[in-house]
């Protein structure tokens, strides 16, 4: 960072994909990200651990009112175990200890990952953001309190053996929100009987996000203004998982000013709307008397002629 001050002028809209570096927080690097883009309105769609890296999707102006929509996307991971070795908290924030048990071979290794495919039950890691009793998990585990946690419904869709290189098994990761990969290393450590810890991640992907189109964030902010804003996807990105919805010319001057589409509604999902010629206008769900009523709305709206 040159510590200079963003430009001014109108914030730019869109969705940044950035590649975090490790050993920086979600919200610092959505802090350089903006200074990069010389934008004073921008929020980030799920944060990641200080110590990973990779995809994390950031919203700028106008996206940031459907970052939501993105947040409960599947996503990916590359994850390292260490075999052999425990944290308390289950990464490398907190010192390893050897759990003096071996390494079981990797046909034993390969079946226990195996098991942990599907629809299973997680605890939520008492080093987290979840709220119990009003307060935030890392809060009590900071004044050295063990809380009891309700387990959470996840979905591991995919779970795959890259590289073993015993202590190191790296995993290919997908799952549903909600998934904390580190108390999945954990899971399969103790199923292993041999104790693990997550030594490394990398998220892969986010929805329909790719780690392959990020920017590093060095690169990011070397770049120049124009350039980096260059790179900011159009803000119905964040939608493309939505049902489009074709709006005629008036159902597209009625939603705009805030108003219920009248007719029949498509589904019972929310759905993308769309004015004729392409542009994005916002979200729509079914209104309870019929039709579609607006969620979420781009600013600019469309004036009678």
């Amino acid at each position: 960072m040159n510590g200079r001050a963003a430009p001014r002028g109108p914030t730019p809209d869109g969705v940044l994909l950035l590649d975090k570096p490790a050993g920086i927080t979600s919200t610092r690097a959505l802090a350089q990200a903006k200074r990069a883009l010389g934008a004073s309105k921008a929020g980030h769609t799920g944060t990641l651990d200080p110590f990973a890296t990779g995809l994390l999707p950031l919203a700028f102006g106008e996206a940031t009112k459907f970052s939501r929509f993105l947040i409960d996307a599947e996503k990916a991971y590359e994850a390292t175990l260490r075999l052999g070795e425990e944290t308390v908290t289950g990464d490398t924030e907190s010192p390893a200890s050897r759990t003096g048990v071996p390494i079981p071979d990797a046909a034993a290794i390969a079946d226990v990952v195996r098991r942990f495919v599907g629809r299973q039950l997680q605890v939520p890691p008492m080093h987290s953001a979840v709220h119990v009793g009003g307060r935030r998990l890392y809060e009590y585990a900071r004044e050295g309190l063990e809380v009891e946690r309700e387990a959470r419904s996840i979905e591991i869709h995919a779970l795959d053996i890259v590289t073993l290189d015993a202590p190191d098994l790296v995993l290919s990761v997908r799952c549903s929100k909600g998934t904390y990969v580190r108390v999945l290393a954990a899971d399969i450590g103790r199923a292993l009987g041999c104790g693990a810890y997550l030594a490394a991640l990398r998220r892969t992907a986010v929805g329909p996000f790719r780690l392959a189109d990020a920017v590093p964030l060095e690169t990011l902010e070397q770049a120049g203004l124009t350039p980096a804003r260059e790179r900011l996807l159009p803000v119905d990105a964040l939608v493309r998982g939505l049902e489009p919805f074709a709006a005629g010319v008036e159902e597209a001057i009625h939603f705009s000013h805030g108003r219920v589409i009248p007719g029949g509604a498509p589904g019972g999902d929310p759905v993308a709307v769309y004015a004729p010629g392409g542009r994005f206008l916002g979200v729509a769900e079914p209104a309870p008397g019929g039709g579609l009523a607006p969620l979420r709305l781009m600013a600019e709206r469309i004036e009678i002629p």
